[in-house]
């Protein structure tokens, strides 16, 4: 497989794999490393992209138009590899288009295109989903993103993370795997959430609706890296009980509902791509200090 692609700006250094195309470090001029390093000891990912599903199918497995696909947890993107379309040295795109063994599993012809771009302090992801079948496609999308808990020069401190919006959405949970949407009370007061590791004891938080369009991941004496979203309404916060990184997860799209439908077009917050559509989605991170 190709070596991966490296991208700089003054500040900021990126490098990303061909293999889902997916961000392997993210790093300051100084050499602190923000990204999780993907110490399979806890968590092999990074910062992979979902697609076309996020989360988990009931039995692995999605029906499309009456009939049923096998279907891997987060889908099938993050473990094929890309092919690099286009390269700078502040931005690289990759693209994965539909073959045999994509259709085995998704029946429609697309392309998905990844872009990471740094400007200054900001790194910018971006997927571009486009359709190029001839009838409507049901996806959904999503990104990983691990990044260091404790944040450089911040151990044994408080790291929060604060909804721009300040406000305090309502929480749900996984069941076995599948999402439940009886809500739970918030976790955010006042659009601010103090991080401990036993909030991940029943796997990621989930907030549906109404986490809002940008959020920042802070603690006392380190960087903070404020992401803002774009045609992302759902985000979870996730991590392997006790490790070292914390997922920030904006996603358009969920798991499968407890009990609810097996078709792809019905899961919550499934993407319905017109025939010659792009859809776009993509999240920005700043980092200061």
């Amino acid at each position: 497989m190709p070596s991966a692609t490296r991208i700089a700006s003054d500040y900021l250094t990126v490098d990303v794999s061909p293999l889902g195309a997916e961000m392997q470090t993210l790093s300051t001029r100084d050499g602190r490393s923000l990204l999780w390093s993907g110490d399979a000891a806890y968590w092999s990912g990074r910062s992979p992209i979902l697609f076309p599903i996020v989360g988990k199918a009931p039995d692995d497995a999605v029906v499309i138009e009456g009939q049923s696909y096998a279907m891997n947890q987060h889908g099938f993107a993050r473990r094929a590899e890309f092919s690099l379309a286009e390269a700078s040295p502040t931005m690289c795109r990759y693209e994965l288009s539909a073959s045999t063994a994509t259709k085995a599993v998704y029946p429609f012809e697309f392309l998905l295109a990844v872009e990471h771009s740094v400007e200054g302090r900001k790194l910018t992801v971006a997927a571009e989903v486009s359709n190029r079948d001839t009838r409507l496609m049901p996806f959904g999308l999503g990104f990983h993103s691990a990044f260091v808990w404790p944040l450089p020069g911040a151990e044994g401190k408080d790291h929060v993370i604060a909804l721009d919006n300040s406000g305090e959405p309502g929480l749900v949970r996984l069941e076995g795997g599948l999402i439940s949407f009886a809500e739970r009370p918030s976790p955010f007061k006042g659009g601010r959430l103090v991080l401990e590791h036993g909030m991940f004891e029943e796997d990621a938080m989930i907030f549906p609706e109404g986490a809002g369009e940008g959020l920042r991941y802070s603690a006392e004496g380190a960087p903070t890296l404020h992401f803002t979203f774009e045609n992302l309404p759902n985000l979870a916060l996730w991590q392997k009980p006790g490790a070292p990184f914390i997922c920030v997860e904006p996603w358009h799209g969920t798991a499968a509902e407890n009990g609810g439908s097996t078709e792809l077009s019905k899961r919550p917050y499934t993407t319905m791509l017109e025939p010659g559509d792009v859809a776009r989605f993509a999240f920005t991170v700043e980092v200061d200090g």
